[in-house]
């Protein structure tokens, strides 16, 4: 895959970028490393200073990094500025809690002294991906730079400005030169990294073969590695629920970032007692959205990020027709513009054991399935492979206590929208991967914790 910006509202060619050679991601592997000798030894007060600078420049700046963002990957504009704030927050997080997160821990044993150090590892490669360009990468930078250790980028190959402007904000912020380097190659060169002895761990986001291809590729290194990959998120609707306000959040749920999202809710599990006025009510929702140009300020819905997700997308929605599920809205890309643009969707009457119960669609697509009770609903939001996020809604309690301890998921939200927040952990289990982010736990990843015993 070229190293290119390519509209996605346009499919406009505005710019393309040559891979690193050999010899300069090895000059750069030395430059990371050298900075990490002397990074690992500066104090809390001073990697502060300068990721609050960072913040800084990101809430300054805000527009014309939405701006790129918006170029690159076709988010709406108000969404991309939502996401360079969201970015600006996360430093200023780990700017004032980093040094209490990886303060000495006490421990009382039969020696004198014993406690838990906690200390950086090195150089930690971070493979990101596309649909959150800005946010992906600080979520890694933020805590990592703070406990001491360095980042080498390899970003996804259709946003190369924003990763080039996130390594010239770091370097703008003040930190040391070669404490975060972006790469611009492709996805060929990771294992290569991986094997080479100054990268110590490595982090991805993204799709479940980009994972296990890293983690197999780290696992023969024996190299630490932390995976945030698909997810099929239920989004669970019960009797009880307050059903407006559950269709208002399950419109913004399913369509944040044009439905291009891990985290979205993508299954709508409804209760056969009002799945007919719920249904009502999303379709009207859906059909209250603007689809067009996301530099405007009013659209909400931009294109697909590529002609590729585009197919994808389609080719799901119409194996689901085939197989006799039902289209209420939508159902085909937009074919009236320019652009990778699919309209939002809403699929009814999916027949059991269907392709749509297993697999992901990243896209702004709703699937719906009607159930007749919680027991049901539990055991359908189990169904598939992933387990990210859920969300589930209910105003009875014995109902939700259930919820949060039988959904097999990282993040359970009950009467809310399953969203990353950086005072709390943020990953999955099963095949949406292992480890966390964000939060005390999401600096504590990528650290040795070590065990000193004193007599």
């Amino acid at each position: 895959m070229a190293i290119a910006t390519i509209n996605p509202a346009t499919g406009e060619l505005v710019k393309t970028f040559e891979p690193l050679k050999d010899a300069e991601i090895a000059a750069k592997l030395d430059v990371a490393q050298k900075a990490f000798e002397e990074y690992r030894k500066t104090s809390f007060e001073l990697r502060s200073r300068w990721m609050l600078s960072c913040a800084d420049i990101l809430d300054k700046e805000k527009v014309k990094f939405a701006e790129l963002m918006t170029l690159e990957m076709g988010k709406p504009l108000k969404a991309a500025i939502a996401e360079a704030e969201k970015c600006a927050a996360v430093c200023r997080y780990y700017a004032e809690n980093a040094e209490n997160f990886l303060a000495d821990v006490p421990v009382k044993t039969d020696a004198s002294q014993s406690f838990v150090k906690y200390q950086p590892l090195g150089v930690i490669l971070a493979v990101m991906p596309w649909n959150f360009p800005f946010w992906q990468v600080f979520r890694f930078v933020a805590p990592a730079l703070m406990a001491g250790n360095v980042g080498l980028l390899k970003h996804a190959s259709n946003v190369p400005q924003c990763a080039l402007a996130i390594e010239e904000i770091v370097q703008r912020a003040g930190f040391p030169t070669g404490v975060f380097q972006t790469l611009l190659i492709g996805a060929a060169k990771v294992a290569d990294l991986i094997a080479d002895d100054r990268v110590k761990a490595a982090t991805l986001t993204g799709s479940e073969p980009a994972g296990a291809s890293l983690a197999a590729a780290a696992g023969k290194q024996i190299k630490k590695t932390l995976l945030e990959l698909g997810g099929s998120d239920p989004f669970i609707v019960l009797a009880s629920a307050d059903l407006e306000a559950a269709a208002v959040t399950a419109t913004t749920a399913r369509m944040l970032n044009s439905g291009q999202s891990c985290i979205a809710a993508k299954r709508f599990i409804v209760v056969e007692a009002i799945a007919d006025k719920f249904e009502q009510l999303l379709l009207e929702k859906f059909e209250a959205l603007k689809v067009g140009d996301p530099m405007h300020p009013d659209t909400d819905l931009g294109p697909l990020a590529t002609p590729d997700l585009l197919k994808e997308l389609d080719q799901q929605v119409q194996t689901c027709v085939k197989e006799g599920a039902k289209v209420l809205t939508g159902g085909y890309p937009l074919s009236d513009r320019p652009g990778n643009f699919y309209p939002p969707t809403i699929i009814t009457k999916i027949p059991p054991g269907s392709s749509a119960e297993q697999e992901e669609f990243f896209g702004p697509v709703a699937l719906l399935f009607r159930v007749p009770d919680i027991d049901v609903a539990i055991k359908v939001a189990n169904s598939t492979p992933f387990g990210l996020g859920a969300s589930a809604w209910t105003n009875n309690e014995q109902e939700r206590d259930r919820l949060i301890s039988e959904i097999e998921a990282g993040a359970v939200f009950i009467n809310g929208m399953v969203k990353s927040d950086p005072r709390l952990p943020f990953g999955g289990i099963k095949r949406s991967g292992y480890g966390r982010e964000l939060s005390i736990q999401g600096i504590q990843e990528f650290v040795n914790v070590k065990t000193v015993w004193v007599k």
